[in-house]
């Protein structure tokens, strides 16, 4: 798995970010960024924290949900 840094075609917003697996699917595309070191910036932070991100299943119900 890698995190991958790509161009935008929108001119105002640059650049973006993926997270690909070692099969090539693409798992998570971000949002656009103005700045590649905004880009940068971003990708790092999702590396740094998703391992202790919590898994929410907001399916359960309309009320509660459940958390792993």
């Amino acid at each position: 798995m890698e995190i991958q840094i790509h161009y935008s075609s929108n001119p105002t917003q640059q650049y973006y970010w993926q997270i690909v697996a070692s099969n090539g699917r693409i798992l998570a595309t971000s949002e656009t960024y103005y700045n590649k070191s905004d880009a940068m910036s971003a990708a790092r932070s999702v590396k740094y924290q998703a391992g202790s991100a919590p898994i929410v299943d907001h399916t359960v119900g309309s009320s509660s949900y459940g958390r792993w």
